[in-house]
This record gives C-alpha cells, sequence and structure tokens, in this order.
C-alpha cells in the first residue's frame, strides 16, 4: 500500500514490529516532496515513535483481527477474557493489559487486537463508570473552590474527585488520564 492511503486505527508492519497509527499527516511544504507524517504505536512494547514517509512510498500493512471479548476475572497467570461469539476463553498475560486492569470490572467488554492468533493490545473505552470505594468525607462549602481529594474506586484505582463526592456514589473516570470526568 501506498504511504498516502495510511489512515489512522491502521496496523503497519515497520522493521519487524507491528503499530498502529495513532495519526496521520499529509504535509505539502512549500518547498521539497510531500510527504506523510505518522505517530505510532507499538502493539507489543506500548513504546511510540514518530516516521515520515515519502509521497509514494511502499508499506506494508498488516491485518488485525479485532474481536469483542469481556472480561471474567483474573489470576496469577494474567486476565481471563471470554470471546462473545464463539465463547471460547483465553488469558491474556499482564504485560500486554499493562494499566487496563485499573478500569476493568468482571463481566465488561472491550475490543481485543489479534495478530496472527495472539493477542496483541486492548482497545479501551475513553471513559468507565466506576463505584467509590473509600473517600474521607465531603466538606461543608467546599465548592467555594477548586479542590479534590483522593478517592479509590471498586477496581483499585487511586483518582482525586471533588468534595461532594462521597463512599458508594458512581463516578465516571476517563481511561486515557486516570481523571474524574463527572458523575454517572
Amino acid at each position: 500500500m501506498k504511504s498516502q492511503e495510511v489512515r489512522n486505527g491502521m496496523a503497519l508492519e515497520i522493521d519487524g514490529q507491528i503499530w498502529l497509527v495513532a495519526d496521520t499527516d499529509h504535509v505539502k511544504p512549500g518547498k521539497g516532496p510531500a510527504y506523510t507524517q505518522l505517530k505510532l504505536k507499538n502493539l507489543r512494547s506500548g513504546s511510540h515513535m514518530e516516521r515520515r514517509l515519502r509521497s509514494g512510498e511502499d508499506v506494508d500493512q498488516a491485518v488485525l483481527d479485532r474481536r469483542v471479548m469481556e472480561y471474567l476475572y483474573s489470576d496469577g497467570s494474567g486476565a481471563i477474557f471470554m470471546d462473545t461469539e464463539s465463547f471460547d476463553q483465553s488469558t491474556i498475560a499482564s504485560e500486554i493489559l499493562g494499566n487496563a486492569m485499573d478500569y476493568l470490572k468482571p463481566n465488561s467488554a472491550l475490543t481485543v487486537l489479534v495478530y496472527e492468533g495472539n493477542v496483541v493490545s486492548i482497545e479501551l473505552p475513553g471513559t468507565v463508570e466506576l463505584e467509590i470505594t473509600d473517600t474521607p468525607p465531603g466538606i461543608k462549602d467546599a465548592t467555594k473552590t477548586n479542590q479534590l481529594k483522593e478517592a479509590t474506586c471498586e477496581t483499585g484505582l487511586k483518582t482525586r474527585v471533588p468534595p461532594f463526592i462521597n463512599q458508594g456514589e458512581v463516578v465516571r473516570i476517563s481511561t486515557e488520564t486516570g481523571e474524574y470526568t463527572g458523575r454517572a
């Protein structure tokens, strides 16, 4: 495939590694030839890289299978997921999951990326709803300033929430930053 055909969300094989295209930018400078600027994420290591491709340069597209799977539980070897179509269970290693376990509750569905039969990455939703299990009580008149207090969610995630949030409430948490975004 030619470099101009690369779009966000595609998987490319570069130097024997699988990279997910996070952002593309087609640039035509006033002087010199046009090029495509790519922001890539390595699906195995999680590292990021920027790559500039000349216009018309060939790149190898990797075919990723996207499957919806349901998180069941965790054990010593990793997290157990069930394919929602075939009901096959598979274990995903904690190295692949990274900090995603902070946002996953049992029976939650998410998209898993599979390359040549091996799970290489997972896609979390933008926000998740989690219950607050531990936080200090609210302070009267605390809405006058932009104060935040520590809170622990049901998955063990520690975040900062406004003082009016109490134990037992369900809140929305951003999976990109881990920050409170609102009440559920």
